[in-house]
Order: C-alpha cells, then structure tokens, then sequence
C-alpha cells in the first residue's frame, strides 16, 4: 500500500492552489481527480473576473481571502507569465431605489480594506456616462481594482509549479471512501465497476484534503467516522448560470455590473482578453442532480429573453438578436433560491475534529481570485490542527 503526506481530492484551480501549496511546504502530495482531466468543472466555466473585494461583509472569509488573493494573484501572474488584465468595472444603479445598495457597497469596500488606489469612486449618472457613453444609469461605482484573467493559463502554471515541487496528478481517481486509522487516513481510491477492468486502489496518507467543488458535500459523506459533535454537513445546492456572447462589437471597455441581486450579481457584461463580451450568468437552479454526468451544460436559447431583459436596464440600446448561447457554468451553494448567501465554508480540525482533515464547502466566487489565499489557508489548519 502507497503511503504519502497528503492526498487533495480535485484538481480544479482551489485543488491545483492547494497542492503547489503543500507540496512546496515539503509534504508529498498526490493530487487526485475523478475526471479525465483538470479543471474541467466550476473553475473553467466562470467569468474569469478578477474580484476586487466588494461584495462580502467585513471580516467574512469571502472577503479576506478575496482581497489577500487577489494581490497574491497579481504578484503570481507578473512573476508567471498569466495574462491579466486590471481593466476596472463599473457598478451601476438604474433606479432611484438601487442607490443606497451603491453606498452600501462603498462602505463595505473600505470596511475590506479597498483604500488608496484600490478604492471604489462614487459616480453620477453623467460622470459615469461619460467614460461609458452606450450606458444607462441614474450613478454608478467605479472599482480601479477588478481585472479579468486566462484561468486555464493559472490553472496550467499551478500545476506545473506543483509538480515540480514533487506533486503527482492523477486523473480518472475518484475517492470512494476514507477511514481514520490510527495516525493515518485509508484510502480506496478508483473505480469500483469491475465492467471497466479497474480495480480500487489503497492509498495511506496523514492529511486529506476535500476541494471536491460541486461535489464536496456529497464527498465528506463518504469520509470517517465522524465525531457526534462535528457540525452538520451542507447538503447539495447547485445554481447553473448560463452566458451570452455579443454578435457585434461591444460598446463598452470596462466590465459592466448591476447592483447584486437575490441568488448572485446579477447579468453582467465581462470582456475577456481578446476584446470579446459576454453576458451572464443567469441564475437557474438544478434539482434531483446526483451525478456529474447528469449535469446539461448546454446553453438553451429559450433564456436569452430574460438576459435580454435585464441587459436593456443598463444598455437599453442592446441590437435584437445579437446574443448568441456560449456556455454555461454552475456554481456550488450553500443555501438554496432566495436565501442569504453564505459565506466559505473551510473546516479543519478544530471545526469537526477529525484530525489531518480539512474540507471545503460552496467555494464559488470569488473562489477564482482567493484561489492562493484559500491554499495559505488550508495550510494554515492543516499546521495547526490536532494530531
């Protein structure tokens, strides 16, 4: 039976951050993934935006490791070869009533820590037209510190810094169960249809760490035994939001936000680094959704209306016809439609004491930017926790 330091379940772009992390702090790591490949769920069907740090409350994991990211993010990019892009966003009101929501954000920006050259500008409706003619609104918020990002480029470059760390990667590995033994966790890791040929394997490891994204609740169902006393696990509440691209030549040079909305931040205008626009998401919530595989990502054209709709507060000379479907995302919740968003949910051992195990829970955005901050982290718990 193989034996290592640490084994981290899922090789998306918090996985990825994870194991360069552990892996550099002298740990052997082996980084194991259920798909054929990396990177092949949230984290390459996102927005690609860069967070600046506005949207949580003040001393919210959400927003610490958001703003501590996204400056290990810029210094990892300049030193990496990432391309991005600090190309700012526009938050906008396009009613009277959204104005308090502007001044809300404002204030919670300062309480993060956005001061300086990273602070959001408050803007009239004229001020705000002026750098963004094809725009509608009644003020907006103008935030120096949002850029957007190539998150494959990221991802590949973590990856590659893992491995020459001494990460190994391996696809097609689904964890099926651990178990606590003594002063290890057992692993059986593989496929369990004897139709395919494969065999489960048995890995022994100290640290286990579950970055499974979408599917971490379902996951930690599978790891113990669990103390009576560790909290309760969340359950499974998956939000598809689907994205548009523009046809024509977009407008705009800055990436356009409403105010947030209920279940996320409403339809927004991104660029990515080629110039192109794209608007979304959406929100649309997925039921009875037990397997990956059952997941459609597919882009249904019967939702461009209500994009249509919402695009037209802010640039109401949005040309019929111009969106067309591009692709879809879906992003792991941890409260169902209409309820408050929550906040990271990253449990160590103090949390569910279990020792050497660290879980994390709706990492959605700003997952992307905090990626290097969540890696410090789990770290930070692992190092700390109980033995």
């Amino acid at each position: 039976m193989d034996q290592v330091d640490c084994v981290v379940v899922g090789a998306g772009v918090i996985g990825l951050a994870i194991a360069r992390s552990l892996a550099r702090s002298g740990r052997e790591v082996v980084l194991i993934e259920a798909a054929a490949t990396w990177g092949s769920a949230t984290s390459s069907r996102s927005s690609e935006v860069v967070h600046a740090g506005i949207y949580h409350p003040a001393g919210s994991l959400k927003a610490r490791l958001c703003v501590r990211g996204r400056h290990l993010l810029s210094a990892w990019c300049a030193d990496h070869g990432v391309p991005m892009q600090r190309c700012g966003k526009l938050i906008v009101a396009t009613s009277e009533a959204q104005l308090p929501e502007l001044q809300r954000l404002l204030d919670q920006s300062r309480a993060n820590g956005l001061h300086d050259r990273e602070a959001l500008e408050h803007l009239t409706a004229a001020q705000a037209r002026a750098v963004e003619p094809a725009l509608a609104c009644v003020g907006a918020l103008w935030s120096p510190a949002t850029g957007i990002i190539d998150s494959h480029a990221l991802m590949t470059s973590l990856l590659g810094d893992a491995e020459a760390a001494g990460a190994v990667l391996a696809l097609g590995s689904p964890l099926r169960q651990a178990e606590r033994f003594e002063q290890h966790w057992l692993l059986r890791v593989g496929s369990l249809d004897e139709d395919v040929g494969q065999s489960p394997s048995w890995l022994r490891c100290r640290e286990l760490v579950n970055a499974a994204g979408l599917w971490a609740p379902q996951l930690s169902r599978r790891i113990g035994p669990r103390p009576a006393s560790a909290p309760a696990l969340p359950g499974l509440h998956l939000c598809k939001g689907n994205y548009f691209s523009l046809a024509v030549r977009s407008p705009f040079d800055r990436l356009i936000y409403p105010v947030p909305e209920a279940d996320g931040l409403g339809v927004h205008l991104t660029l990515d680094l080629g110039g192109q626009a794209r608007f979304g998401p959406d929100v649309e919530w997925l039921d009875n959704i037990a397997d990956p595989a059952e997941i459609d990502y597919q882009v249904h054209p019967g939702r461009v209306a209500g994009l249509a709709e919402s695009i037209r507060r802010y640039w109401p000379g949005l040309p019929d016809d111009a969106l067309r479907p591009d692709y879809a995302g879906v992003r792991p919740k941890l409260a169902g439609p209409g309820q408050p968003a929550g906040d990271f949910r990253i449990d160590g051992p103090a949390q569910h004491g279990m020792p050497g195990l660290v879980e994390l829970f709706g990492i959605e955005s700003p997952g992307l930017t905090a990626s290097l901050a969540i890696a410090e982290h789990v770290a930070d718990l692992l190092d700390a926790g109980l033995t």
